[in-house]
């Protein structure tokens, strides 16, 4: 029996790269392939990209040039580029790094083990197209093998928002939702693998509205029915948009004990003439009502949050707009960027913000951030949490789980095991983590 080819797959990005990773992962083992962890030794190298991030292409291009030696030692070595990066630059990655086999989209990797056949057939392979049938129902069926406890679920694609700073609506395509029969399907198949906790993915997830019994499910009605699954003990969703939180959504984080108190819902600037210039269709006001409603339903809901500083047109006034709403909301973590042009996006043709001028910003928003942060974590200091243990950590004896706020816990216990949900006494916190003992 000839020996398993071997594939190396780096993931750069959001939660859903990682999850259509997995799958890209599970599609080409159908045809032969296992994974591994090291490049130098792969039959395949296939880079799923982001395309969210200031020169993400270059960066790509960057990173192919790292594997000219081992496709030079190893002229048999087959290289993909997928992800986001792949749809929007196509032929041209082919043209610019010859050395690339195959270029393939987020929606048609379903198609990866024909290109992989074609490519080892001695022909170039590109597939940027955006399908018109499910990607999901043409995957192989995964393997019945073990989970991790934790595990991504996407639900819904793509965006329709046309965001002035972002490029996901062109690269994702519009939105789509999965099926309710599928979803639910996939879900018990991770639970009866030992999945204890799924986070359900989309880039605008709680647009979902997925075609279910008696006609369109929210994301609130499909939460409530993944709640019915036995073995499921937790329920976490990302990423969502303000305009789009629904009563019922709202009101699931009160009465639903399966949905965690942890919400991601980025906002991008508290001031609103820069949320017209993005387009962002809400208001600073609107979205702190927003969160007063969502808190009212569940009073320790910890925040977290994106914010663009140095937008072009940002001023100082509106700059101190956003401090003004990050003080006021209060977030338990969050993540803060310098504004860079995307190609092909509204604002990429108007004049950006002086870039010392909003790198100063972005470092006292940073820091007023981290000072939250840290609030957050210190004020858990002394209480019982429930913790999902998901590996063993750096130090002998010890283990390492997420909190239902989402804070990495460490506890150096025998008794703690992987898959295990505890209640922890936290003892101390560190900078990016928490330190406890079992109850």
């Amino acid at each position: 029996m000839a020996d398993p080819k071997k594939l190396f797959i780096k993931t750069y990005g959001c939660q859903m790269n990682v999850y259509d990773s997995e799958r890209m992962a599970e599609a080409l083992g159908a045809s032969g392939y296992v994974t591994t962890d090291r490049a130098d030794e792969a039959d395949m190298i296939l880079l799923n990209t982001c395309h969210i991030r200031e020169k993400a292409a270059e960066k790509v291009y960057s990173e192919l040039g790292r594997f000219k030696p081992l496709k030079a030692a190893n002229p048999d070595l087959k290289i993909g580029v997928a992800g986001c990066v792949a749809q929007a630059e196509g032929e041209e990655i082919m043209r610019r790094q010859p050395m690339v086999d195959l270029v393939v989209g987020p929606q048609t990797y379903h198609r990866l083990p024909a290109m992989e056949a074609a490519v080892r057939a001695g022909q170039r392979a590109v597939d940027t197209d955006f399908p018109a049938e499910d990607k999901f129902e043409h995957l192989p069926k995964a393997p019945r093998a073990k989970r991790a406890p934790a595990a991504f679920l996407t639900v819904q694609e793509g965006c329709d928002k046309f965001c002035a700073f972002c490029v996901v609506p062109y690269t994702r395509g519009a939105e789509v939702s999965r099926p309710v029969d599928r979803v639910l399907r996939e879900a018990r198949d991770l639970v009866d693998r030992g999945v204890r906790e799924i986070t359900l993915l989309g880039q605008n997830v709680n647009a979902y509205h997925g075609a279910g019994d008696g006609g369109t499910w929210g994301l609130a009605r499909l939460i409530r029915e993944l709640a019915k699954i036995d073995g499921l003990e937790r329920i976490r969703f990302t990423t969502s948009h303000p305009n789009d939180m629904e009563e019922d959504l709202i009101a699931a984080h009160g009465d639903e004990p399966k949905l965690m108190p942890y919400l991601h819902l980025p906002v991008q600037s508290g001031s609103d003439k820069i949320l017209k210039a993005m387009a962002r269709k809400h208001t600073a006001e609107s979205y702190i009502r927003l969160i007063e409603r969502l808190r009212a339903a569940r009073p320790d809901l910890l925040l977290s949050g994106d914010f663009i500083v140095g937008f072009p047109g940002e001023t100082d006034q509106d700059f101190e707009d956003t401090m003004t709403l990050v003080r006021t909301v209060s977030y338990g973590q969050a993540y803060s960027f310098k504004y860079s042009a995307r190609p092909g996006t509204p604002a990429a043709e108007k004049t950006p913000v002086p870039d010392d001028v909003a790198s100063d910003r972005l470092q006292r928003l940073q820091g007023l951030l981290t000072e939250q942060q840290r609030a957050a974590q210190e004020a858990m200091v002394g209480r019982d949490v429930s913790v999902l243990f998901e590996k063993p950590g750096r130090l002998p004896g010890q283990m390492v789980g997420k909190s239902d706020y989402l804070h990495a816990v460490h506890v150096t216990d025998p008794r703690a095991e992987v898959g295990q949900i505890a209640r922890v006494r936290i003892k101390a916190s560190g900078p990016n983590s928490l330190a406890g003992e079992l109850v």
